[in-house]
Formats: C-alpha cells, structure tokens, sequence
C-alpha cells in the first residue's frame, strides 16, 4: 500500500504521524500531499505548541502547492492570531496572495517588510518571485543585482541571476554569474559544467578553449556526468575544425587525443546503458507455460 493510502485509511498512530512530519522537515522534503493529508487529520493533537506551529507553516507550503488557498488562509490566520505583528507571518500572507496571482497587494505586504527591516532576504526573494511571475525579466535582475549587493553569499541568488540573464541573452553576465558560482562551490561538477556551456555557446576559440578546461575539470569531478561528456565532444570537434583550417598541428594533435578520448568514453557508457537495460528486461520477463 503506498504511503498516501495509508494516511487516507489512517493506518498511522498519532505519534507515527508527527514523527513522518519531521522527518519530511528534517530532509527538506515538500511531499505536499502527504503533509496535507496527515496535517488535517493530526494537526489539532498535537500537544506541544513548538511542534505544531512548525506543522501548520508545513502545511501552509504544502495547501498552497495543492491549491488550497482557503485552507492556508486559515492556518495563516491562526499563526497571525498566535504571533500578531509577526514578519514572518505576514510573509506567507504575500505568498498566499502571490499564489492567487493578486501580485499588488502581495508587493504591498513584502514591501512593508522590507522598508521595517532592510536585511530581510526572504521578503526580498518573493519580490523577484513574483517579477519573474509576471514575466518582468528586466525588472528582475535589476532587483536581483541589488539583492546580491548586500547577499553576496548566496549561491541559490547567483544561480537565479544566471538563469535571467541566459533568458534575456546576455550570456558575458550570465557567465560572470557562473564564475562566482565556482568561487562559492568550486567543488561542484554541476556549476563547472554550466560555465563550459555558457562558454561553447558564446562561439569563438578562445571561447571553446575555456569550455574545453571547464568540461574537463566537469567530469574530473564527476566522470558519469554525459551533458559534460556530450559538451566536450562538440567542443574538441569544433576545435578540430578550426586548427585543421588554421595548421596549428601541434593544438590539434592534443585536441584529437582529446576528443578520441571522450568518443571511447561516451562509447562505453553507452554499450553499459543498453547491457544494464537488457539485463532489466530479462528479469522482468515473466515467462508462463
């Protein structure tokens, strides 16, 4: 019986619930419905207070996931009742609000918490949310590059900024973004492989050059990474091209090597795929007399 059942048949104990809760909030897991369904039929039990604020501010994410929107105004109205004045509460009213597409009145809200407290992030965050929302591209980034200013920590804002500038085509900036994404992370294969795709598709040698090195240092960190292995063949074929017409031999042999390389590679990964399914297939092969 899946999980979903079960709480629908309520085949949980009071005590089996809550601690299926916390553990949805201790893994960062949104499994909305599931937190919907068990928060309705347990919330109200729950005896300590800590405990069941934090249920409600789960289940106001996870009603307006399934848009609840009258069941999140409640929980938000009984948190406003139990912390009147509360910036944090009024934050999910933006967000209720954001949800019904009444982004004004949600602006309203989010900047009156900004102008009371000017290091509030996630004020900040829903305003570029809802500009995003309303298809303000232009806007965004504006309001994103001075959210940076202050937040230049943020990883999760540089990756947002990168993402808006590739959408307005304004690829030197977007990898400008994926520089600092390394400086913030530079173990992580994903944001080295991001940087060579920003690079391979600005054109040019120089520019291929780069995205070769950050291809390269992409599956040094993650070798089953196939987007870097795919970008790297693209990007040594290319330069093939380019010192073949030009006769620098002694580039072209190296980028060969390299590209003989990722073919063999790309190759043996593909022959391990088709094997893995094969083998799938066969075990799941019932055969009846």
């Amino acid at each position: 019986m899946s999980l979903f059942m079960k709480i629908i048949s309520k085949e949980f104990t009071e005590k089996e619930a809550i601690d299926l809760l916390r553990q949805f909030r201790e893994n960062n897991e949104r499994r909305s419905k599931e937190v919907e369904s068990i928060g309705m039929l347990y919330n109200t039990n729950v005896k300590n207070a800590s405990e069941r604020y934090m249920i409600m501010e789960q289940m106001i994410f996870a009603m307006l996931d399934c848009h609840m929107y009258g069941g999140a105004a409640m929980e938000i109205y009984c948190l406003s009742q139990a912390f009147p004045g509360s910036m944090r509460v009024m934050r999910y009213k933006a967000m209720l609000l954001e949800a019904e597409e009444k982004y004004d009145e949600a602006l309203e809200i989010l900047d009156r918490i900004i102008k009371a407290d000017e290091t509030n992030a996630p004020a900040r965050k829903r305003r570029i949310a809802i500009m995003k929302a309303q298809g303000q591209i232009t806007e965004a980034i504006k309001e994103l590059v001075d959210y940076l200013k202050k937040f230049m920590s943020d990883v999760e804002g540089w990756q947002q900024l990168c993402e808006l500038y590739l959408q307005a085509g304004e690829l030197q900036r977007a990898a400008f973004c994926a520089e600092e994404l390394l400086l913030h992370q530079p173990h992580c294969h994903l944001h080295h492989q991001r940087l060579a795709d920003i690079r391979y598709t600005m054109g040019g040698v120089e520019n291929m050059e780069l995205a070769k090195s950050y291809y390269c240092h992409a599956l040094k960190l993650n070798p089953d990474n196939m987007r870097a292995t795919l970008g790297l063949f693209l990007t040594t074929t290319n330069l093939l091209n380019h010192y073949k017409s030009s006769g620098n031999s002694s580039k072209r042999k190296e980028v060969w090597k390299l590209s003989q390389w990722v073919q063999t590679k790309a190759a043996r990964r593909t022959a391990l795929n088709h094997s893995t399914q094969l083998t799938n297939m066969m075990l799941n092969l019932a055969i009846t007399e």
